[in-house]
């Protein structure tokens, strides 16, 4: 539980970064849905009360115990991911939800958590100025599990997000400029293999969108250009609350999820949408100082690694938002419409809140 003198290290600015992030969410989300069945706006609130007690549960229990139980955690979401690739049902292309009572969720999001955990245990005793050979080998494999299990489903954006959750660890565990140069080697053939082998039509056309968004306007390119075309008339201020033309004229898709950005900078602008970008640079740079702060190895490699996901998942987003990356279907972080990845990332934020606040317990 926690005491007193431990409340009193939380880091409520960070806290409330992320909250902040989740607000504007939540208030483009009933923006975009508003007119749409579904009650996206409820389920959001919802989700977002969930992820705040599910913060609090994270906080109020030691970060090393939590490390003592990773392994469990890790076989039981592959697990979860197996079991969604044989038993769910197909929603978008995807098999990657699973229906429990009448909840839906996407093992997916939490299998980064138990990721980031399972890594930060493995490297803990690692001391080697250098990463050795066994450790980069039984780390890439821990990670190779849930990644291929997602692909499977397939959903390629969701595998991809467990690749800087990799990086970053091997990278505090030494990783020197020869295997980085071998891994980019291996990245581009993995690449070039993959578009012969596993990417399917939809998805070489909305890489060639990237370079050519006018390749294919009615179909892969219609996304991209929608989207442009909503971030370059919004302006400096905007159209204003609910008076998007793009997103309330039903012309650009997935509004309210992959594309919440694209009505932000319609609706609040140059302005707003330069806003949401500062309170993610602040947020990633306090978890940065945060990870200065831990005072173990787990405690740093848990902070460097969400620090790494939050802010590869939010470039991703935006680039794609604004056409200089493929869709791939990676939401933006505490702001996209989904319950299971606000969960994610608030138990993510837990994880550091928990490793700063303890950061004088373990001197």
């Amino acid at each position: 539980m926690i005491n007193r003198r431990l409340l009193k290290e939380i880091d409520f600015l960070t806290l409330a970064i992320v909250v902040a992030l989740s607000l504007i969410g939540l208030l483009f989300i009933y923006s975009a849905s508003f007119c749409m069945s579904g009650n996206f706006f409820l389920k959001q609130l919802v989700a977002l009360i969930i992820s705040l007690i599910s913060l609090i549960v994270v906080i109020s229990i030691d970060y090393r115990r939590l490390l003592l139980f990773s392994l469990p955690l890790f076989i039981l979401t592959n697990f979860l991911l197996v079991a969604t690739i044989f038993f769910s049902r197909r929603i978008a292309g995807t098999k990657g939800w699973l229906d429990i009572f009448s909840f839906r969720f996407q093992p997916a999001e939490i299998a980064k958590i138990s990721l980031i955990l399972v890594l930060a245990y493995f490297f803990s005793e690692h001391r080697q100025e250098r990463l050795t050979t066994q450790a980069a080998i039984g780390s890439c494999g821990l990670a190779a599990i849930p990644f291929f299990l997602i692909l499977l489903q397939p959903d390629l954006g969701t595998a991809a997000c467990f690749l800087p959750i990799l990086i970053s660890s091997l990278f505090l565990a030494g990783l020197s400029r020869r295997a980085i140069a071998l891994m980019v080697i291996l990245a581009i053939l993995l690449g070039a293999a993959s578009w012969h082998f596993y990417l399917k039509d939809y998805q070489k056309k909305r890489l060639i969108t990237v370079i050519s968004p006018s390749h294919d306007l009615k179909g892969s390119g219609y996304h991209v250009l929608q989207s442009k075309i909503a971030v370059g008339s919004g302006g400096f201020l905007g159209k204003g609350f609910k008076k998007g033309t793009q997103s309330q004229l039903r012309f650009l898709p997935a509004r309210h999820t992959d594309f919440i950005f694209a009505v932000i900078s319609e609706e609040a602008g140059f302005l707003g949408s330069f806003f949401v970008l500062g309170l993610f640079a602040w947020l990633i740079w306090r978890l940065l100082k945060s990870v200065e702060l831990a005072r173990d190895r787990p405690g740093k490699y848990i902070i460097f690694m969400v620090a790494s996901l939050i802010s590869v998942e939010a470039i991703i987003n935006i680039s794609m938002v604004i056409g200089f990356f493929p869709v791939v279907g990676i939401p933006l972080p505490f702001i996209s419409y989904g319950g299971s990845s606000l969960l994610a990332h608030y138990l993510a934020i837990g994880l550091v809140l928990n490793i700063r606040m303890r950061r004088f317990v373990y001197v």
